[in-house]
């Protein structure tokens, strides 16, 4: 082999030894690239997101806990109406009860829905009665709240003429007097907030269901009257249930939620999470679940004020 041969087989094998050497430099720099993209974070980054996870599970341990003892509080100011009505001045005689739900809204004063405090409000068929030259007399309207043995009585102080809301003035008693009061909210809620609904879902026959069987078996057969309502009060069984859901729609005065109710759930606080009250419960779409319907709390304001300057307790007024 002459001089030249060997001097070009030298460079040769130097060039060869050059790329595999620099192809190794970049399949190492691969490797590491590869490794840090696919490696786990490191142990100071996953402690973080450890931290980061437990504050977020506290923080919704303490709003559920706080919803849950907020709800409790509130059932104490939460009454079930009974009444009953007939009329007068009409060739058919005509009797019948009512059942419903009121809350306390301000010392002394209750909220409910008109038609809970004033029975024949918008059913066609007392009105076409009414029409005839029939009278609506109101005989009874009472409150059973949780904790009492004993009934309160319910006078009207101010009924809206342009809404389902009424606002009734509670009997003073020693009793009476203690009642919190469930503060209003001051701003409309928004579509997607969790909502509580405080209510007496079927009235006396609902807390005669859900009471413990050795009184369910004596009362199960009783009438939905004021004597089995006593009865209940008696034994500390009168008590709003809960159910929960959250707010579909805002529509002017209106709310739309899906927390269900039922026939005497009428006039029951809506709550927030905060426990204030943004709706009055007042109707349910039939065959939906989600088209229960409440009464924006901002509408419950004037009236309010209305019954706050009322002269006596026995004073009606119309806003």
């Amino acid at each position: 082999m002459s001089t030249s041969d060997t001097h070009e087989t030298e460079l040769l094998e130097t060039w060869q030894r050059f790329v595999q050497g620099l192809l190794g430099v970049l399949a190492l720099l691969g490797a590491l690239a590869m490794a840090r993209y696919y490696a786990p974070p490191q142990s100071e980054g996953l402690q973080q997101q450890v931290h980061e996870l437990s504050r977020q599970m506290a923080d919704l341990e303490r709003q559920q806990s706080f919803s849950a003892a907020t709800v409790d509080d509130a059932r104490e100011s939460v009454a079930y109406i009974y009444g009953i009505y007939h009329l007068t001045g009409h060739s058919q005689s005509f009797r019948a009860r009512v059942a419903g739900t009121g809350f306390v809204v301000a010392p002394g004063l209750l909220a409910t829905n008109r038609h809970v405090a004033e029975p024949w409000y918008g059913d066609r068929e007392v009105a076409a009665a009414l029409r005839q030259g029939g009278s609506p007399v109101l005989e009874k309207l009472e409150a059973y709240f949780p904790g009492s043995p004993l009934p309160v009585k319910l006078q009207t102080a101010v009924l809206s003429k342009q809404g389902d809301l009424a606002v009734l003035r509670l009997e003073d008693t020693a009793f009476t007097r203690k009642l919190r009061p469930l503060p209003l909210c001051d701003t409309p809620p928004q579509v997607g907030e969790s909502v509580t609904v405080l209510a007496y879902p079927m009235g006396v026959t609902g807390m005669v269901a859900k009471s413990p069987a050795i009184v369910y078996e004596r009362l199960s057969s009783h009438p939905d009257n004021a004597d089995t309502a006593g009865e209940l009060a008696a034994l500390s069984l009168i008590r709003p249930s809960a159910t929960f859901g959250h707010v579909g729609d805002v529509t002017g005065d209106k709310l739309i939620y899906d927390a269900p109710t039922a026939r005497g759930g009428s006039g029951g606080p809506v709550l927030n999470l905060r426990g204030e009250v943004v709706a009055i419960n007042s109707a349910y779409i039939d065959g939906f679940s989600g088209g229960t319907l409440g009464i924006n709390a901002l509408q419950l304001g004037p009236l309010l004020d209305a019954a706050q300057r009322a002269a006596s307790p026995t004073t009606t007024a119309s806003r």
